[in-house]
């Protein structure tokens, strides 16, 4: 298979979907990788070092689109790209379509085939291809709300650790899954006082066992909620509905219970963020001010660190790839069940449901895709 990997032109984006490491493994296989000169360099990657692991160097993304059966890349399609993108080429990338209706209807008009890393599902409903850039994700999240605490940047002044003699700082993590797990850890480990709210007893009762003493669980509720934000300093949106828009825990109106200075960094802002003020922002212009609280909603966050990014997601992704190259994404989404629900758009059609119920357009089961494959071999 040819595969082509683009230079990421979404603002402030340096990661690249695959590494050189990534590259060869695809090349020993007999594969032809198309890379567009300094995809990799944001990431630390030159071209050299793509050309010594069997890649070609293009000079353009156009040339790169125009060369590849199976693009790989790291974010969704941005506008300029929609063009490029062409008939039954397989797009293998994040898109977060519920999210982004533009977007859904751009991939529907191209009638390419986009296979999400966000929605490829094991049969334990885990996320294998989102849980790398989760990690990244939540570990940022305390990381940059930290720093948003500083009195200069529009926060309360707060140490997140506090020091003797004074309190810590109060955080509250909104959904237990991957990101709410690693920004407990991240908060808890720099002192701060933390609560992790989520609907699920079990889950909860897990984290009970593995957190440390300052971290605590409590049930996720409105009554709740509006209770812990009138005393909370960081507060981080950590929740996930696979493949559907996430659901706004936090208000408008819960904005004038919170103190001036409070820090709301919102992760879930792909899926359309868990909190009703969120809106995406970008690396270069990463916060606004709504009612004296800090919002961060930096939709590519782990791009920031594209380094760690770009190794932990090849890591990830590279399994798939190389099972959608050696054999098609219909014989490899028929030996692995794990690749169907990634299928969101399959030549016009939208064949993952919660894509369709969010923009009310019509929805096709991806099974009528596999059933032809089974048909024709």
């Amino acid at each position: 298979m040819i595969i082509g990997v683009p230079k990421e032109i979404k603002n402030n984006e340096n990661r690249v979907a695959l590494n050189p490491a990534g590259a060869k493994e695809l090349v020993k296989r007999g594969h032809t990788v198309y890379v567009q000169h300094t995809a990799g360099e944001g990431s630390g990657f030159t071209d050299a070092m793509y050309e010594e692991a069997g890649a070609t160097i293009l000079p353009t993304i156009e040339g790169t689109y125009a060369a590849a059966e199976m693009i790989i890349k790291v974010k969704e399609p941005i506008e300029p790209e929609y063009k490029l993108i062409k008939e039954d080429q397989l797009i293998f990338t994040y898109f977060h379509f519920a999210s982004h209706e533009p977007l859904t209807k751009a991939m529907v008009d191209s009638k390419a085939v986009c296979l999400a890393y966000e929605t490829v599902e094991k049969t334990d409903r885990s996320l294998p291809l989102l849980v790398p850039m989760s990690e990244v994700a939540g570990r940022m999240a305390v990381q940059k709300g930290a720093n948003y605490l500083e009195k200069p940047l529009g926060g309360k002044g707060i140490l997140l650790g506090g020091v003797p003699g004074t309190l810590p700082a109060k955080v509250i993590i909104l959904g237990g899954g991957v990101v709410g797990t690693q920004a407990a850890w991240m908060a808890a480990g720099l002192g701060a006082d933390v609560t992790i709210m989520d609907v699920s007893l079990p889950r909860m009762r897990y984290l009970s066992d593995v957190m440390p003493k300052n971290v605590k669980t409590m049930m996720s509720n409105e009554f709740n909620i509006r209770k812990m934000i009138k005393e909370a300093d960081l507060i981080v949106g950590a929740v996930l509905i696979p493949g559907a828009k996430a659901p706004h825990l936090i208000t408008r109106d819960m904005l004038k219970e919170m103190q001036p200075g409070t820090v709301l960094v919102d992760v879930a802002v792909d899926q359309g963020g868990c909190i009703e003020t969120c809106k995406p922002t970008t690396h270069q212009d990463p916060t606004y001010v709504i009612d004296d609280v800090v919002h961060y909603c930096v939709a590519n966050m782990p791009g920031a660190v594209p380094y760690t990014s770009t190794i932990a997601l090849t890591n990830a992704t590279l399994p798939y790839a190389i099972q959608l190259a050696d054999k098609g994404w219909k014989k490899a989404a028929l030996e692995n069940p794990e690749l169907v629900p990634g299928l969101n758009v399959i030549k016009g059609d939208i064949v993952y449901k919660a894509v369709a119920d969010a923009f009310d357009m019509p929805y096709v089961p991806v099974d009528k895709y596999l059933e032809e494959e089974l048909v024709n071999s």
